[in-house]
């Protein structure tokens, strides 16, 4: 199979350009491009959020705490087993317990074991070892309908603070908190589920009326929201802003500041990338491998040496969980390659490993689409004999839940259960069927996918002059609001004159590059080069790449991070 070719650019049109005050140009006009109008957007403190009196259910789930307060119930907070569950959960706790309540006992759901969500099984693990009176899920729940009724058939209440879409049937609990729930006139439709949690907190602890300090756990809500890859709109910037300046500082939850330490990263520089990148892969490993229990642990510590022996353990976890990943992508990538080249694939691709593992799926799943630009499904046995779970990743411009309830509607009865969102879902369907269903979901990929949708297209901001190719700038564009899903970080294209280039670390190409017009040269790296390029001798490229400060032994410099590139 050939390298993955270079894209079709797509430059970002060119719109108004406010003139704000200690905006520089550059900083002005990509924020202008992301949709950014109003100065007000400009500051992230914490009056910009929107405040909660319209945030439907609220009151309820206020009523249910202050009463679960006054009568000291016993409670159970039930997350999930990502990132944003955790950080959910643990904020959750912490922050109960810092406005007066006994410590919550918490349960996380074994991937394996018990699957997602409030289950009846969950329900009655939790009577059986902590026998609650109140439920509280986070990060989970809207779909709960048996394991509510099982709760409250139990005798216990049950709180929902979730985020994810609902169904046509709501579960029947005493108070639910979801931003996408049908009617809510709340303008944070893009909250993660810890972010609702820390809504419901904030809001808690103004009808208190206690200085609770709900407010110093933001870094939680700045870690799930970035790992979760929800939406970055002006309320999650906010949200993802304040928790990485208090990290900066030197703040916040000695979890993340341990597993900051085990993952290399200087606080003090903290960047939105580094908690999705960086601890959110760490913390993700927990419940990927093994059991979601350590990352919460770890992110409930209260000093600095038992978080770092939680941050070890999970930086261990994650080690493992990455040499798995080598070995699954490496035969998937082989499986790819003897289907022929890219332009010659199908038009979506379902993968299958018998000695894959079920919670490495997904990672695979987004890997090889990366590389083909394909819808892919990658499939690994379940712990339940004769079945699959699959876990999919789509391109932009192929809703990939809907594919599966076309796959599920013209084939009844070939998916045993599937859920999900445009560019991700998950299923499970019988080890026999998955012939049939390669071929059902290729099909109902063909029959929606427009001529151009496997033509990879990656916009940019445009050229970036070469007085704006420094340090200063560099600084700017990283560390002067937080990037991510929906407000994506500034990325540029342009071509450049190739004074040296060498091969590093076997894949990667470092390059010095000429600035004719300045007289100064500006370093570049390439990391996964195509062989073709690593062999070549390159004069002129062009290349897509972000403007970023590298850092080597004490010395800060700019330098061109390409995500594409090729020889001109």
């Amino acid at each position: 199979m050939t390298d993955r070719p270079f894209p079709r650019l797509r430059r970002r049109p060119a719109v108004a350009v406010p003139d704000w005050p200690d905006v520089p140009p550059l900083l002005a006009r990509v924020l202008a491009a992301r949709g950014v109008k109003d100065a007000s957007e400009l500051e992230l403190t914490l009056k910009g959020l929107p405040r909660p009196d319209r945030f439907g259910g609220l009151e309820a789930a206020l009523a249910l705490l202050l009463q679960a307060r006054e009568q000291h119930w016993r409670i159970c907070v039930v997350g999930d087993y990502d990132a944003d569950g955790a950080t959910a959960t643990a904020l959750m706790v912490r922050g109960l317990q810092r406005l007066g309540y006994a410590r919550p006992d918490f349960l996380v759901p074994n991937r394996f074991e018990y699957g997602y969500g409030l289950s009846p099984a969950i329900v009655e693990l939790a009577r059986d070892t902590m026998n609650p009176d109140l439920i509280i899920t986070v990060d989970n729940g809207i779909a709960s309908i048996d394991g509510v009724a099982a709760a409250r058939a139990a005798g216990m209440r049950v709180l929902i603070t979730d985020h994810h879409l609902p169904g046509d049937t709501l579960p029947e609990a005493d108070a639910l908190l979801n931003p996408r729930l049908p009617g809510q006139d709340f303008p944070a439709v893009n909250l993660a589920g810890v972010g609702v949690a820390f809504y419901l907190l904030m809001a808690l602890q103004s009808r208190l009326d206690v200085k609770g300090g709900v407010v110093d756990l933001i870094d939680l809500v700045a870690l799930g929201t970035v790992a979760d890859v929800v939406v970055l709109d002006g309320t999650n910037r906010i949200l993802v802003e304040q928790g990485l300046r208090r990290l900066r500082a030197g703040q916040g939850s000695p979890g993340i500041r341990a597993l900051l330490e085990v993952a290399g990263r200087d606080p003090a520089r903290l960047v939105a990338a580094d908690l999705g990148f960086a601890v959110g892969p760490r913390l993700n490993a927990a419940g990927r491998l093994a059991d979601m229990s350590h990352g919460i642990e770890c992110l409930l510590a209260e000093s600095a040496p038992e978080a770092r022996r939680y941050a070890e353990e999970l930086d261990t976890i994650n080690r493992e969980r990455r040499g798995i990943e080598q070995g699954m992508r490496d035969a998937a990538m082989h499986e790819v390659a003897r289907l022929g080249e890219r332009e010659r694939l199908p038009v979506a691709l379902c993968l299958h490993g018998e000695d894959w593992h079920e919670g490495v799926v997904g990672i695979l799943a987004s890997r090889v689409k990366e590389a083909v630009h394909r819808p892919v499904i990658a499939f690994a046995p379940a712990r339940e004999a004769g079945l699959l779970k699959g876990s999919g990743r789509s391109i932009p411009g192929l809703h990939l839940r809907d594919v599966l309830d076309a796959v599920a509607t013209r084939h009844p009865g070939l998916l045993h259960k599937f859920g999900g969102h445009a560019m991700a879902a998950g299923m499970t369907l019988a080890a026999a069927d998955l012939a049939a269903f390669t071929a059902a979901f290729q099909q109902a990929v063909a029959a929606v996918a427009a001529a151009d949708l496997f033509d990879e297209v990656v916009d940019t901001d445009g050229e970036l002059a070469e007085s704006d190719i420094c340090l200063g700038t560099a600084e700017l564009l990283n560390h002067r609001f937080p990037w991510g899903q929906g407000f994506p970080a500034p990325r540029f294209d342009g071509r450049f004159e190739v004074l040296q280039h060498r091969v590093v670390g076997e894949r990667h190409l470092k390059l010095t590059l000429g600035l004719p017009a300045s007289r100064s040269v500006v370093d570049g790296i390439h990391f996964n080069a195509a062989p073709a390029l690593l062999g070549a001798r390159l004069s002129r490229i062009e290349g897509i790449y972000r403007l970023e400060v590298n850092e080597f032994r004490g010395l800060r410099q700019p330098q061109l991070l390409f995500e594409f590139l090729r020889a001109v």
